[in-house]
């Protein structure tokens, strides 16, 4: 029998780790570390980039950024990315949290940027009202801004660590940020030494209008939910010029399509590769950001029965390229910007 040849262009597979609200929020499963550490462990397996948790004001719930630190260890290799609410949280501290998960996983560490919007959400921090869904997308990317700079604060070697003189770290290689925003100033630098991968992968939900300028402008990943490959491609290509327009490299932002996936059978299995191969050779997407019905029942048959599928068919890579989110995604690790300025003043 003859093999179909492999494809020229990767296909990126992540899956959420997020039930339904109607159960996964009530038993005790969405409380037990365990749960999702072995949800993690069974993503890792099947070699797919990375699992998503998410999270929310609005509703009662582990954070995800902490549930997925406990996940960390217990891994090798799969990417971790929690959604992150950017709204009444404190964009220094949102940094310093991304920050330490990349470190706690060894350069595996992405986040969700997100907004909340409601006026009850609101009410819980108590600090201001709910605003317009544009004005409140308009901060997120100055927090996802403001995060990569606090995160190039420190040079790569700014750590001497010299016990004999005392000095651990250097002064000149640490950078004031500065940063002035419409709702926040931060002046930095990071009290956590630059991350593994230079700056752990940015994603953005870019479904809904007012987030795709944020995905464009930040996003190493952005999530579009579509029914149809005609969908998903208009928006990819919206996105990747609207990318290009900013002065972006259009080939360093990944569109994923989100799908519902509800798996019975390893018949269902196999009509889910078909669908993926199917959509990617279109170019109606880059890959696929899954979201389970039952994530333990159908994390096993995607796992079992989808991914040899999309092996065999060498649509699907076998093994881990390397030990980073961004080798998985075959993201390049960004170069300092504050360095070069260093470099040539001296």
């Amino acid at each position: 029998m003859t093999l179909p040849p492999c494809s020229l262009r990767p296909l990126h597979l992540a899956v959420a780790l997020d039930g339904p609200p109607r159960r996964a929020r009530r038993g005790p499963e969405a409380y037990d570390p365990e749960h999702y550490v072995r949800l993690a462990g069974l993503a890792e397996r099947g070699t797919l980039d990375f699992v998503t948790l998410g999270d929310s004001f609005a509703r009662p719930g582990p954070d995800a950024l902490a549930v997925l630190a406990r996940v960390a260890p217990r891994t090798g290799r799969i990417g971790l990315v929690p959604t992150v609410t950017t709204t009444h949280t404190e964009p220094f501290h949102v940094s310093t949290a991304v920050n330490t998960l990349d470190w706690v996983s060894r350069g595996r560490a992405g986040w969700t940027v997100e907004v909340s919007r409601t006026r009850a959400e609101a009410g819980l921090f108590g600090r201001r009202d709910a605003a317009p869904a544009d004005a409140l997308w308009r901060e997120a990317g100055e927090v996802a801004d403001v995060a990569g700079r606090l995160w190039d604060s420190w040079e790569d070697d700014a750590e001497i660590r010299d016990i004999a003189t005392g000095r651990f770290v250097d002064r000149d290689r640490l950078h004031y940020v500065d940063f002035h925003g419409t709702s926040f100033s931060v002046r930095g630098p990071s009290i956590t030494p630059r991350p593994p991968q230079g700056r752990p992968v940015v994603a953005v939900d870019a479904t809904a209008r007012p987030a795709r300028e944020v995905a464009a402008a930040h996003a190493d990943i952005a999530f579009v939910r579509a029914e149809d490959p005609g969908t998903a491609g208009a928006a990819r290509t919206e996105l990747r010029e609207r990318a290009r327009a900013l002065g972006r490299d259009p080939d360093r932002l990944l569109v994923l399509a989100s799908l519902p996936v509800e798996l019975y059978s390893s018949g269902d299995a196999v009509g889910l590769a078909d669908l993926i191969g199917d959509w990617h050779a279109d170019g109606a997407s880059d890959g696929f950001h899954l979201r389970p019905a039952e994530p333990a029942r159908d994390l096993a048959l995607l796992v079992d029965g989808t991914v040899p599928v999309l092996q065999h068919r060498c649509r699907l890579r076998r093994f881990y390229p390397g030990a980073t989110l961004r080798e998985h995604l075959g993201l390049p690790r960004p170069a300092n910007r504050y360095a070069p300025a260093r470099k040539v003043s001296s």
